[in-house]
Order: structure tokens, then sequence, then C-alpha cells
């Protein structure tokens, strides 16, 4: 009888020992980070120099928050696809083949080239106020109007193609710090209403993103904190006519100091 009690302990402690041994690969699948970059400009780390030499046009920067979270964490694989100038129909077209069930982390900035964030500030800084004010209103329009629409459409493509997956959609900072005693450049007007574009770009986006559950980071705040145009200590470049593609953009700074915190509160 005791012989037989032994046997079936030993039975059992073998069977347990088999059950656990085969969940441990599927635990550690289940960790495992695979995370995939996507977005504009602000994603790929346009304005931080160290572009990656095989990105081409699209100035993927190693110093860009993507790479730097990458860098600084366990990633079981990364895919890079971010782009300078892409919208939300370069997004879908171009970058979201990179997603798949096997995704469990995914970040973007998108919407500001969809609303011709480009055009609007070179504008700005070759006709005056009055311009300036006419075609963020007109942005702020294009944002509030179509803008949620084709945001739906991008959103509910990352999560059908990635449906695991932790997303984290960053917003964009405003620029000008009004506060600032000396600000040579644009009129006081044009600096204010192009803060006020900001704030309406993002509110759209941070509406969108919550009807799907995805994690919005808001990067105001960092960059308020003394690191606008304008301050000593600013995180991001004003016009640049020598090289007018890093023009309001952050420089490494501003994504090491203000973009990847606001990614490392998002994910952990």
């Amino acid at each position: 009888m005791r012989r037989s009690r032994i046997s079936l302990l030993a039975s059992a402690v073998a069977g347990t020992a088999a059950v656990l041994l085969a969940l441990t690969p599927a635990a550690t699948a289940a960790t495992a980070t695979n995370y995939v970059a996507l977005g504009d400009s602000y994603s790929s780390g346009v304005g931080a120099g160290n572009y990656i030499s095989t990105s081409g046009d699209c100035l993927r920067s190693t110093s860009g928050y993507p790479y730097l979270w990458y860098d600084q964490h366990t990633v079981s694989s990364f895919k890079f696809v971010a782009c300078s100038g892409a919208t939300t129909t370069d997004v879908i077209n171009n970058q979201i083949s990179a997603l798949s069930t096997s995704t469990t982390l995914v970040s973007i900035t998108i919407g500001g080239n969809d609303v011709g964030f480009a055009q609007v500030m070179e504008d700005c800084n070759l006709y005056g106020t009055d311009t300036c004010v006419a075609e963020v209103n007109a942005a702020e329009n294009t944002a509030r109007t179509q803008l949620p629409g084709w945001l739906d459409n991008l959103y509910s493509q990352i999560h059908s193609r990635a449906p695991y997956a932790k997303v984290v959609v960053l917003g964009y900072p405003r620029f000008y710090d009004l506060s600032a005693w000396y600000c040579p450049g644009l009129s006081s007007t044009s600096r204010s209403k192009i803060n006020e574009g900001a704030d309406v770009l993002d509110g759209v986006i941070s509406t969108e993103v919550s009807r799907y559950g995805f994690s919005f980071a808001d990067v105001r705040s960092s960059f308020a904190d003394g690191h606008e145009i304008c301050d000593y200590n600013k995180w991001l470049h004003s016009v640049d006519w020598s090289d007018i593609t890093q023009s309001y953009h952050p420089y490494a700074s501003g994504y090491s100091g203000g973009y990847l915190p606001a990614m490392d509160a998002k994910t952990g």
C-alpha cells in the first residue's frame, strides 16, 4: 500500500513538472517585446542627426525616441519604419505591413502632415502674420473635421493587424514660450496662433486615441518646462533655411528629454 502511494506521488510530481516545462516557452513568448515604431518625422527622429544611412529620405535616427527606447530595454524584435513626411495614408500604405499578431508594442506620431504642418510653418515665416493666422485656422478646421476620420481608419487597421499590442500614440509639443522676454522672428500673434494649432491637433488626436483604448503620451508639459523656442535651453529647432527639413523638429535633447520619458511613462 505504501509503495503504491509513493508511486502515485512520484507520478503526480513528474506530471506537474512536465506541465510546467511545457508552459515555460509559452510564458516566455508571452512576455517577449516585439516593438514596431510607426509614424512621421517626429517618430523617425528628424532634427536629431545620427541618421541611419539605409533609411534614405525617411531620416530615421538612432537619437530618435524609438531607437532610444529600443536601446534601453530588452526587446526581442524591433522594426523601425517611421518616415519623415508620412501622413496617415502613407502609414497605411507603407508601414503597417510591419505589424502582426505577434507585435506587442507599437508607437506612433501622426497627424501633423495631414493638416499641412510643414507648409503652414514655412508660410508663417515667408508671408507674415495675416497669412500665418489664416493658414493655422485652415489647419485647425481640417484637424477638427477631417483628421478624426483619417485617424479612425489608421487606428482601426493598427488594431486589426496587431490586436494584442500596446499602442502608444505620442503628441506634438507647443513650439513657443510666449512669456519669453526676447524672441526674434515671428510676431507674437503668429506664435500664439501656432501654439493654439498644436493644442487643437493634440486634442483631436487624444480624443481618437481614447476610442481605441490606446495610450496618449502628451509631451507638451515637458517641452513647456523651459525647452520651447525662445527658451535658453530649447529642445526645438526654429526655422533653419540651410536645412529646412529639420525646422520645427526636436534636437536630440528633445527626443531624449521629452519624448523618451513620455514613452517610458506609458510602457512601464
